[in-house]
């Protein structure tokens, strides 16, 4: 193995003299910087390297509450590990904030220290952070305070190097942070007197934000401004009603409001299912219009019919002596809020007797699981759409920190769906939800707070709990009046706690439609049973409010059997791709917007990754349920690629439940009426199955060529694919690819289903027909033809067949664009993509499919592929439980096969890898659970120097050889995917 002062020399040539060098990445200097996009974080940079310390310092400016929140979860679990730390930080410019700096004294293994400046004298300016794991310090050194958005989402350069301590950068900063520290106070010095300061300073900057918000004029925001253009061509293009689709908390009403004030109607009607919300929009559009329109309010409580807006409940206006009251065409416009409730009796009669200029129709969530038509209602006019991830990238909601905690565990086992009432309120249950919520915190002076509850009794009963250790709370369902909701949320929202309410503990009655800006907690408390509900829930805290950076969402999860929904509420996915999710799962935190973050502990992770693996996305029911949602939207039978476009089902489970999306539509819509043969089908099949996965484009791209001519010479088609994808086609790929499309890939069952599913045959220039082709030149390969089969020239007069096989060929293409296109050195793979077995034989361009006898490895055409499952399962025998494993990101540790030693044939094959000319590519998956496929790695090289012989025993304690080899990457993995292997 290379020596630290070795790697760390490797890593310096690879930053400072030629990014060509080989070297290991985590001794390699990187610059850092916040990036989504492309999943940079200077916060996931400083998790990852306190995760990995023995010992932490920092030195910054400036430390918030909204800068350490994201980092507790991480910060309490170095406390547990006894891991120590040295913080320091300045009373300059009087910035950092009181309650963070008592936050991270209060851990034990953090001793906090302020240095204390003079106003006249020199300021404090250092962003420092270094990590020392045994003799080697990473050091972060650049412009990020601990701020959020200095962590998440400002343009902020930084460096990191490393150092052994021996090294004399190292030395130096070391030696300047010790100096500055003998010279720091200790918190309990001048935390009193800092606090009042900081509390004076602050008073100060709220009474000139007062003054300068007096002269504030109310405006849209860009969302806001997109939707009323498109609203205003819709109805320029006689359009009489449309939807607005927008996430919880990016203000609907407001939209529908500026809106209106363009459209300026006589009269508008604005309906909703609860009179608190009716008063809620009432208020909003009074902000908008101000006086020059009458407001009124239409409920059990008050009748203002003669308002120029009517703010009605549904239960109200849908009663016959109400309605009538009013012309048909009374109201120039009405919006429905909540819309995705229009199925129901109350607002059919509404909508049945008036006949506005405009329907305008509002909602978060318009997929219904009821299969009403909620598009259809509203002649699929969808003015506007604007989902959770949109909305956090467009900066129009609260950024929250989201913490995945464990449940606590019931006679040693997690609560689950069916744990007994009793312990839901337990003593141990309610002391473990106090405790997390008083280390997570919240953003303020008091907590203001919601907690989701499974049911009525448990909202009660852990409300009493809380009263009893002096919190202040009430539980509301909807059994309560709608005054008695008012008044709780009126002592929720008022500033001095003298009075108030701490938390409201409720069940569903604050899902939708309340507005409560002050939320700057959310505690949920009950299993996750639909995506839908969750975003709502958790957008109770997203409104903005001026005294409101962040809002913290603690979620307890136990062994839920729909954990998996947390993910794909949190990312916005609708495709239920499993390997999508779990990529979210395990790097949502880079690559979410804004300055939003989410975190899961160990125990949490491991559960929504089981809940994953063993929940069926392919069942007929829910297949059915997306397939109806997007038919709804779209107003006609979907194609495959527009369940991609929209980001709808993946379409790999609808081929892995029905093998082709013909089938699915005749066994999921009576509307279908199309047929194909039998021997179309199984063409159609052939494609879906074997190459609609996308992973190359070049049997995909020749099928379109052939579609619409007879047929493509073999140079045409190499200009096709140079020119659309960059792909310089040579001999071995053009054969293969001729290959597969003219059934001599296939193997085993494949082979008896598909043999006769033949696309092409190709005539030479001497009228032989070979599915050979040799290099040859320009010239002689401009007579080397591919033609169509008879079937597939036969089959293309069948407008069906020609439909549907061009709608596998347009969706696999569209996949390879967006997802395989960036390919790994010469080949057609793409590093940290997915590949089954039979998916590398076919792109490594074999002759036939051997995948059911590569097992663990191969060497075969010059290449050797190694399939790695990272964590084995316990049943498997003992003389295949190899030992394989990451030494770090660019080393790993293998295993061949058993009975084999140091001079077999394989292992010298691979020792003499470079003068044989064989490529050795690496493949790993977590588990089993996974499915077929490995993340992709890229090449790699044998160490031989490292390698050994080793033995291992059988089921029957035989001692077998086996050799260990040690293999350098040639691309060091990148973090997200090794910390998921690897965890």
């Amino acid at each position: 193995m290379k020596s630290t002062y070795q790697n760390i020399q490797d890593g310096c040539n690879t930053a400072f003299l030629d990014y060509r060098t080989e070297s290991n990445l985590a001794y390699r200097p990187q610059f850092i910087t916040n990036d989504y996009k492309s999943g940079k974080k200077m916060l996931t940079t400083l998790e990852q390297e306190l995760r990995n310390c023995d010992e932490f310092f920092m030195s910054v400016a400036f430390i918030t509450e909204s800068g350490i929140t994201p980092l507790l979860q991480t910060l309490k679990e170095l406390e547990r590990r006894g891991v120590p730390g040295k913080i320091m930080t300045t009373n300059y410019l009087t910035f950092s904030e009181p309650k963070a700096l008592m936050k991270l004294a209060s851990l034990s293994n953090i001793e906090l220290k302020m240095y204390c400046v003079e106003e006249e004298k020199a300021g404090f300016h250092t962003k420092g952070y270094l990590f020392r794991t045994e003799e080697v310090y990473q050091i972060i050194v650049g412009s990020s305070n601990m701020t959020l958005s200095a962590l998440t989402k400002n343009k902020e350069w930084n460096t990191k190097i490393v150092s052994t301590k021996q090294g004399e950068y190292a030395k130096e900063i070391l030696n300047e942070f010790y100096g500055l520290w003998k010279q720091a106070k200790p918190l309990e010095e001048w935390i009193d007197t800092y606090t009042k300061v900081y509390e004076q300073h602050r008073q100060m900057l709220r009474q000139t934000k007062v003054a300068s918000l007096e002269q504030y004029q109310l405006e849209p925001n860009t969302m806001q401004v997109s939707f009323i253009n498109r609203l205003e061509k819709l109805r320029e293009s006689g359009a009489e009603r449309a939807l607005l689709i927008s996430a919880t908390g990016t203000g609907k009403t407001y939209a529908s409001a500026f809106a209106l004030r363009t459209i300026n109607p006589k009269k508008a009607l604005f309906l909703v299912h609860r009179e608190q919300i009716a008063k809620q929009a009432k208020k909003s559009y009074a902000n908008v219009f101000g006086s020059t329109k009458t407001m009124g309010l239409l409920s059990g409580n008050r009748k203002d019919y003669n308002a120029d807006f009517l703010f009605s409940t549904v239960q109200m206006m849908s009663k016959a002596d109400v309605y009538e009251k009013f012309a048909k065409n009374e109201f120039d416009v009405i919006v429905i809020d909540e819309v995705h409730r229009a199925g129901a009796t109350g607002y059919q009669k509404v909508m049945e007797y008036f006949k506005p200029q405009l329907w305008l129709g509002m909602t978060a969530s318009p997929e219904r699981t009821d299969g009403y038509d909620i598009y259809q209602l509203f002649d699929h006019n969808i003015a506007y759409e604007i989902r959770l991830q949109d909305a956090l990238e467009e900066n129009l909601l609260c950024p929250f920190h989201y913490f995945g905690i464990t449940e606590i565990t019931v006679n040693g086992a997690l609560i689950d769906d069916a744990t007994e009432f009793s312990y839901l309120v337990s003593d141990e249950r309610v002391n473990h939800i106090i405790s997390q919520a008083e280390y997570f915190s919240y953003c303020g002076d008091r907590v203001h707070g919601l907690v989701f509850c499974r049911s009525k009794k448990e909202a009660e009963e852990l409300s009493n709990a809380f009263n009893k250790r002096g919190y202040q709370t009430i539980a509301l369902s909807g059994d309560n009046s709608q005054q008695q909701r008012e008044e709780a949320i009126e002592k929720l929202e008022q500033e001095n706690r003298n009075g108030g309410y701490d938390y409201i503990f409720t069940v569903d009655i604050f899902n939708e439609g309340v507005d409560i800006p002050c939320v700057n907690q959310v505690i949920m408390l009950r299993p996750t049973e639909s995506a839908i509900v969750f975003v709502q829930q958790l957008g109770r805290g997203l409104r903005k409010s001026d005294e409101k950076e962040y809002v913290v969402i603690l979620d307890f999860i136990g062994n839920y059997e729909k954990n998996f929904l947390i993910p794909i509420a949190l990312s916005g996915d609708r495709t239920f791709n499993k390997d999508t999710i779990r990529k979210y799962v395990q790097e949502g935190n880079r690559v979410i917007p804004g300055s939003s973050t989410i975190h899961f502990d160990e125990i949490v992770t491991k559960r929504i990754y089981e809940s994953i693996n063993q929940t069926n996305f392919a069942s007929i029911r829910f297949l059915k349920e997306k397939y109806l949602e997007l038919k709804y939207k779209l107003g006609r039978i979907p194609t495959l690629l527009d369940f991609y476009q929209n980001g709808s089902v993946d379409a790999s489970i609808i081929f892995e439940k029905m093998k082709s999306y013909y089938t699915f539509l005749k066994k999921m819509d009576n509307e279908y009426k199309a047929s194909l043969t039998g021997h179309q089908l199984l063409m159609v099949e052939f494609v879906s199955m074997q190459l609609a996965n996308g992973k190359r484009p070049h049997e995909l791209l020749l099928l379109q060529m052939l579609m619409n001519q007879e047929s493509v010479s073999i140079l045409n088609y190499r200009d096709a694919l140079k020119k659309r994808y960059g792909i310089e086609a040579d001999e071995s790929s053009v054969n293969s690819a001729l290959r597969i499309l003219s059934g001599g890939f296939i193997a085993g069952s494949d082979k008896i289903k598909y043999g006769d599913c033949k696309f092409v045959d190709v005539t030479r220039k001497d009228g032989k027909q070979n599915l050979t082709i040799h290099q040859q030149n320009r010239e002689d390969i401009q007579e080397v033809a591919i033609k169509r089969t008879k079937a597939y020239f036969e089959g293309m007069k069948s407008l069906e067949y020609k439909k549907q096989l061009n709608d596998v060929v347009e969706y696999g293409l569209r996949v390879y664009e967006d997802q395989f296109q960036q390919r790994y050195e010469d080949t057609n793979l793409c590093l940290y993509e997915k590949y089954s077995r039979k998916d590398v034989c076919r792109i490594l361009n074999w002759e036939s499919d051997e995948s059911s006898t590569v097992y663990g490895y191969k060497i075969k055409h010059n290449t050797c592929i190694i399939f790695v499952t990272y964590n084995k399962e316990d049943d498997i025998s003992d003389s295949t439980k190899y030992e394989d494993q990451f030494v770090d990101q660019c080393t790993f540790s293998w295993m061949t096969r058993n009975r084999v030693g140091w001079h077999s044939k394989e292992p010298q094959a691979i020792f003499n890898h470079k003068e044989l000319g064989l490529d050795i590519h690496l493949f790993v998956k977590k588990a089993d659970g996974e499915g077929r496929d490995f993340y992709y790695l890229g090449k790699v090289d044998p160490v031989i120097e490292e390698s050994h012989e080793t033995t291992i025993k059988n089921d029957k304690g035989d001692v077998l050889p086996i050799v260990n080899i040690i293999y350098r990457l040639n691309q060091p993995v990148k973090e997200d995917v090794y910390d998921y292997l690897i965890k």
